[in-house]
């Protein structure tokens, strides 16, 4: 209990400390800039959009496209439903993986990789997920060891290849007419990130408490 009190306090004095000097300088700022990342609309390129534009294609819906929050995004009603569940399924998948963590064997291996595994919820799941974003997961999935880290290293490095199909070269075309083709690799690339995020935290027998571990902090010997 003492730990995870001290490991608490230290995570509310980090956050201050990120937090309180702009709050005392500007805290209209500070509310303004987190109101407009709460209601910025769903982005052409993340997961819900992804998953609307087939039912586009087949005529089921018609979606439009508007500019705003400077990315191109989906308009209308199916664009903010979508944005609001998308945005609770990844509140929901980043509190069970904090949770998880928390609630398993606490090693260097596990730490690695469920950091890994946040960010990578978090780029997978949002409402934005342009091209960029991938790059804050090249430094951190190859990082995780094991039969697990390779899989989704791989997987990594298909949705960045596939990436590559459409941005920068298509992606205009994308935007300003839902392009076909690449409505399907935007969506293929999407699944691909789900599919890593799996890949790292499904329920294997070595995160159980029991097993042997080793605990933060302390290095490997061979």
């Amino acid at each position: 209990r003492r730990a995870a009190l001290t490991w608490s306090g230290i995570l509310v004095g980090t956050v201050l400390a990120i937090f309180l000097p702009f709050l005392v300088v500007a805290p209209a700022g500070v509310a303004a800039s987190l109101a407009r990342q709460l209601s910025r609309p769903l982005q052409i390129e993340s997961l819900g959009s992804a998953l609307l534009l087939p039912f586009h294609h087949l005529d089921v819906l018609s979606l439009e496209m508007r500019s705003s929050h400077g990315s191109q995004n989906v308009a209308g009603a199916p664009g903010v439903v979508a944005g609001v569940l998308q945005t609770l399924l990844q509140a929901a998948v980043l509190i069970a993986l904090w949770l998880r963590f928390a609630r398993g064997r606490m090693e260097a291996e596990r730490l690695v990789r469920y950091a890994a595994a946040a960010v990578l919820a978090f780029v997978a799941l949002g409402k934005v997920l342009s091209p960029q974003f991938l790059i804050w997961l090249v430094p951190l999935v190859p990082l995780v060891r094991g039969r697990r880290g390779l899989a989704a290293s791989v997987l990594l490095g298909l949705a960045l290849v596939l990436t590559q199909l459409w941005f920068p070269f298509r992606y205009w075309d994308f935007a300003l007419g839902f392009d076909a083709t690449v409505s399907w690799l935007v969506l293929t690339r999407d699944l691909v990130l789900v599919a890593a995020l799996a890949v790292l935290v499904w329920p294997f027998e070595e995160d159980r408490r029991g097993s042997p571990s080793r605990p933060v902090g302390e290095s490997s010997r061979s």
